[in-house]
């Protein structure tokens, strides 16, 4: 046998890598602008997104592009004002709960001069007061605003799934299978839209009757087109839940109050933000804000709903069905000097001054 004719074994030899074919992962550093600039308070991300795109946002005297990502060494500047960032600023969080009465507009400046729902606020130390949805100038109700705008974002976000609760007065004779049609989704204008839940108010009798539903957008004027859809008028309309914050009587029509610690937790947990404490105040900027709460003028049409007391909000998750609209529909009473005074009488009737609450 031949010898020759085996060709020893190569001996192994271990596979090359190529480095090209490798991607190496790398997280870019710091934040996106337009998120750093929500949670200062400047504004919600999609508008900030927009001024961004506007050409109005630079960072490091650069006009900025959408994507970019900032931290706290870069210089910021919006419509060629410098930004000042520290991390009290990066984490203050602070949640305003307001009864939004009606006749007011969720605008900043209405150029028909109207009077608006951020007029009563008071003025925050840094960013501005965000709202969290909006209320049209007929419906009352509960509001929101934030110095955080990714909190604004997430509770607005379809994909939360914030479920919105209105107290409705109906006019017109409603049946079971229009709440079923209201129920199963009808066709608007822009596109298809339904009520999650439809419950009739105990006692409620009549032409005029209250209904609480439920809906899971904040699409304009939705509630009443969805009620007009039947061949029915909506003659008042009030929201009384936003997500897990219920509004209850005890904080009376034009009036707000700021959230706690432990509410504002609760809030944060739900869409998945991690809880921030409340910044610090001395104890004369809590007397210069329960002055302005005091001093919050009130509409003349809601004085009627108006009770002394300490304003709070019941804050919950369970789906009990505050009573607003019992004593809302109530008319109120002819009283005072001006109801008893005589025909034909020229006697000036003194004025009183009533101290505010």
């Amino acid at each position: 046998m031949n010898d020759k004719s085996k060709k020893p074994a190569a001996p192994a030899r271990e596979k090359v890598k190529n480095d090209k074919s490798k991607k190496i992962a790398v997280t870019p550093a710091g934040e996106k602008l337009q998120k750093v600039l929500a949670r200062m308070g400047f504004g919600s991300r999609r508008d900030i997104e927009q001024w961004i795109s506007d050409g109005r946002v630079m960072v490091n005297a650069r006009v900025a592009k959408l994507g970019a990502r900032v931290d706290a060494l870069d210089s910021i500047t919006v419509d060629g004002r410098p930004l000042k960032q520290d991390a009290e600023t990066y984490l203050q969080r602070r949640v305003l709960i307001y009864n939004k009465p009606e006749g007011e507009v969720c605008t900043r400046n209405d150029p028909e001069g109207r009077p608006t729902v951020f007029d009563r606020l008071p003025r925050p130390h840094t960013g501005r007061w965000i709202n969290i949805g909006r209320l049209d100038i007929n419906t009352t109700g509960l509001l929101m605003f934030t110095t955080d705008g990714e909190l604004a974002n997430r509770l607005m976000h379809p994909s939360y799934q914030m479920d919105r609760e209105y107290a409705v007065r109906v006019r017109g004779e409603v049946t079971e299978e229009m709440i079923e049609n209201l129920k199963r989704g009808v066709m608007l204008e822009d596109g298809p839209a339904k009520f999650t839940d439809v419950q009739a108010a105990p006692g409620g009798e009549g032409y005029n009757r209250w209904f609480h539903c439920v809906v899971m957008e904040g699409r304009n004027r939705e509630v009443r087109r969805l009620w007009e859809s039947q061949d029915v008028v909506v003659s008042r309309l009030k929201r009384v839940r936003f997500g897990p914050v219920f509004l209850t009587s005890e904080l009376s029509m034009g009036r707000w109050r700021e959230m706690g610690q432990a509410e504002l937790d609760i809030l944060s947990k739900e869409v998945g933000l991690e809880p921030i404490l409340l910044p610090e105040m001395s104890e004369k900027a809590k007397d210069k804000l329960d002055r302005q709460q005091r001093k919050t003028a009130k509409p003349v049409a809601a004085a009627r709903n108006i009770r002394r007391g300490a304003d709070k909000t019941v804050y919950t998750t369970n789906k009990e069905q505050p009573a607003e609209f019992a004593k809302d529909s109530r008319k109120p009473r002819a009283s005072g000097p001006s109801s008893n005074k005589k025909p034909g009488s020229t006697r000036n009737t003194p004025v009183r001054r009533l101290r505010p609450e």
